[in-house]
């Protein structure tokens, strides 16, 4: 299945354009606790002592923190941040910017681009503000604090998904798709699929990527399907059907088994969480003496980090088998595999997909099975459904 989706020239394109992220690949898990050892040796105790210099005065945040440290871990947390996308800031410009660029796969001007950036790192360092005051403040004064923030953590998983839709709106404008025989057949689709939807929106994000891109957001009476531009502009009528009939195959996952699974992680990882600020209090690191100090905290993100690498194979593979039969429902949906073939030909190509990635690769962590995998699904599927 390779030769129809790329002529030679086009393979070797995609090998050259895909080898650097193959290699960074294989070396960023060792690249990633390497640095985060040394900030730990080097750099926490002396950027600690220089926040705990700024005093700022507020009995309510004081009496919330239960001490006068609330100021220095909050500074603590955002300069530790700081610094750590300062160092990968090299290896950031060159995968997101400068690399895609090279290779037409972006469309990012450099203003548009630092803009975006500067966003997302203040996006970051809200959201370690919050994990800071929030998770050890409860921790200092809640003994059982894990599981009472893994239960509200369970609880709140419920309806995040709702927030979907306005998150990538943070970046990019969308707009409902125009009236017209595409908004009506994607309709009519829906209704077939028995999925209800509030809108069809389109996502303008040309001044970023080429990337081809569908997508469900939210749930119940949020839930809206997106189409960014390239996808209108380079699939007919019938290939955005199948993109859209793939898409609507997630809708009709089951939820319970993932959420219970998820909300059993998170009150499991908080409980190791308590561990390690009880282990780096006993044992004085840093210059710790009481429990939840912030200095703890970069090493509660290397045992994230730690523990992410480790299930990240067993989540993919089971990210893998739903969009293997998310496939399946599509082509049951639509019954035209032909347009479905196209879909994800067109996909590969505008893309840069490589049809045969590393197989250490995809056990690894990749989410999605490789395109030839797909085509050869899609295939299979037409000859024993004639469609």
């Amino acid at each position: 299945m390779t030769d129809p989706i790329f002529t030679p020239a086009e393979l070797a394109e995609i090998h050259a354009y895909h080898r650097p992220y193959y290699v960074w690949a294989a070396v960023n898990f060792f690249v990633n606790v390497g640095v985060s050892v040394l900030m730990l040796r080097f750099l926490v105790r002396p950027l600690y002592a220089r926040c705990e210099r700024v005093k700022i005065p507020s009995k309510v945040l004081a009496r919330m923190w239960r001490g006068d440290s609330w100021a220095a871990a909050l500074i603590f947390s955002s300069a530790y941040h700081a610094i750590g996308t300062l160092l990968y800031l090299p290896a950031d410009l060159y995968f997101e910017f400068v690399h895609e660029q090279a290779y037409g796969m972006s469309n990012y001007t450099a203003a548009n681009y630092a803009i975006d950036s500067v966003k997302q790192f203040g996006i970051v360092v809200w959201a370690m503000s919050a994990v800071t005051f929030g998770l050890l403040g409860l921790a200092r004064r809640v003994r059982l604090w894990w599981a009472l923030l893994g239960a509200i953590g369970a609880v709140l998983m419920l309806f995040s998904a709702a927030l979907d839709p306005y998150r990538a709106r943070i970046y990019f404008e969308q707009k409902p798709l125009p009236a017209g025989e595409l908004r009506d057949r994607i309709t009519a689709l829906m209704a077939k699929a028995q999925i209800d939807f509030r809108d069809v929106l389109v996502e303008d994000n040309d001044r970023t990527t080429v990337r081809l891109q569908a997508y469900f957001a939210g749930r119940g009476p949020t839930r809206t399907i997106v189409l960014n531009e390239a996808l209108l502009k380079n699939l007919t009528p019938e290939e955005i059907l199948a993109a859209v009939a793939h898409e609507a195959g997630h809708v009709h996952e089951p939820r319970w088994p993932a959420m219970i699974a998820s909300s059993l992680a998170l009150i499991a990882f908080l409980f190791g969480v308590d561990r390690v600020l009880r282990w780096v209090q006993r044992r004085g690191w840093w210059g710790v003496t009481e429990y939840a100090d912030v200095r703890a905290l970069p090493l509660v993100l290397l045992v994230f980090a730690l523990c992410s690498a480790a299930v990240a194979p067993f989540s993919a593979a089971v990210s893998r088998e739903r969009e293997r039969k998310a496939d399946v429902y599509g082509l049951e949906l639509t019954r035209n595999a032909d347009a479905f073939t196209a879909m994800l030909v067109k996909a590969a190509r505008v893309n840069k997909m490589d049809p045969d990635p590393p197989y250490w690769l995809v056990l690894k962590g990749r989410s999605h099975p490789p395109v030839r995998e797909r085509l050869e699904l899609v295939e299979a599927w037409k000859k024993t459904n004639g469609g």
